[in-house]
């Protein structure tokens, strides 16, 4: 098999902590591009290094792995990993910001994983639970700073950033898991608030951004992740965003209103999302492998390409280097402090 697939434009999932024989055939599908591994498949360091493995062995060309390993509530890698606080804490001592971001970066890295969805670069509103202290601070220029640092820590180690929710999921009450929330602010106040942590980091070199399944009424009836507006006008024209743009879970509740699932990917990718993620639902990710054309796009590709991590250290190597045992020793101390 000389002809390498490119990454393509959808991220799946797997069931369980092994690969099964149908899976294997769905990673290898043109428009896979992507896994993202859950709670559900991990075990510990070396069961995970092992799935990712027989993931990558799997395709026929690159793919990428995928977690959300923010700290906090969203961890899905615990045992044998740092417990990271959640991002709100680094507020009293913002130097630990860095510091967490490459342990976080680091420790993934190092059993095969690409990247984390992270960081949150959502505004602590006091009215959503589902964002709470998985933001940084209620002050947009406090968390734009800690939110810089943290990225900057997860490239130190070799890791590209993601951040989400754009343009800003901390002001609605709902969880859009659940429901599709509506935030009932226009324009100037967004662009005033919300939109700062996102305008810094794209300014520092930000390599993605996943949108809100959150809709503005007084601005676009579409919510974010389908509406060319948040997309292609604020996101990549007045914002300048050149990374890659992933679309938040086509299977949550908050995208059912653009219809099916083949819809739901064709709509998102016209807004201008280069990955697609179908989650927990594996029936819609095998409509929707099928029913996208297939199409080579060649600065998808490259957008996408940059989300590939840098050779890393084996796990054994990492946890033998000082580095590590004292930024996890602070870190820890630090999780307690704030328990």
């Amino acid at each position: 098999m000389t002809n390498h697939y490119p990454i393509g434009p959808i991220m799946l999932d797997v069931e369980g902590l092994t690969l099964a024989q149908h899976e294997q055939e769905k990673i290898n599908h043109p428009n896979t591009g992507a896994v993202i591994l859950f709670s559900r498949n991990f075990q510990s360091p070396e069961q995970v290094t092992e799935l990712i493995k027989s993931i990558r062995a799997a395709r026929n060309g690159a793919i990428l792995i995928a977690v959300d390993q923010e700290g906090g509530r969203v961890q899905r890698f615990q045992n044998g990993f740092t417990r990271l606080p959640p991002a709100s804490s680094y507020a009293q001592t913002p130097e630990l910001a860095e510091s967490a971001g490459w342990l976080m970066a680091a420790e993934l890295l190092a059993v095969g994983v690409d990247f984390s969805f992270a960081p949150v670069l959502d505004i602590d509103c006091g009215i959503s639970q589902i964002i709470g202290d998985r933001s940084f601070s209620t002050d947009p220029e406090l968390a734009a700073r800690l939110a810089g640092l943290f990225r900057k820590g997860m490239n130190e180690a070799g890791m590209a950033a993601t951040g989400k929710h754009f343009p800003g999921h901390g002001a609605v009450a709902l969880d859009s898991h659940l429901t599709l929330p509506m935030d009932e602010r226009d324009l100037a106040s967004i662009l005033a608030k919300d939109l700062l942590p996102f305008k810094q980091l794209i300014k520092e070199g930000l390599e993605g951004i996943m949108p809100a399944h959150v809709v503005y009424p007084k601005i676009d009836p579409n919510p974010a992740g389908f509406s060319p507006f948040w997309i292609q006008q604020i996101l990549r024209q007045e914002l300048n965003f050149r990374g890659a743009v992933f679309s938040d879970d086509l299977s949550m509740a908050g995208a059912a209103s653009a219809g099916s699932f083949p819809e739901r990917a064709r709509l998102a990718q016209q807004a201008g999302c280069d990955m697609l993620l179908v989650c927990n639902n594996p029936l819609a990710a095998e409509l929707v492998l099928n029913a996208l054309p297939i199409k080579q796009d060649s600065l998808r590709e490259k957008r996408l390409q940059r989300m590939q991590a840098q050779p890393f250290m084996s796990r054994e190597q990492l946890l033998n280097t000082g580095k590590w045992l004292q930024i996890s020793n602070l870190i820890n101390q630090h999780a307690q402090n704030n328990a």
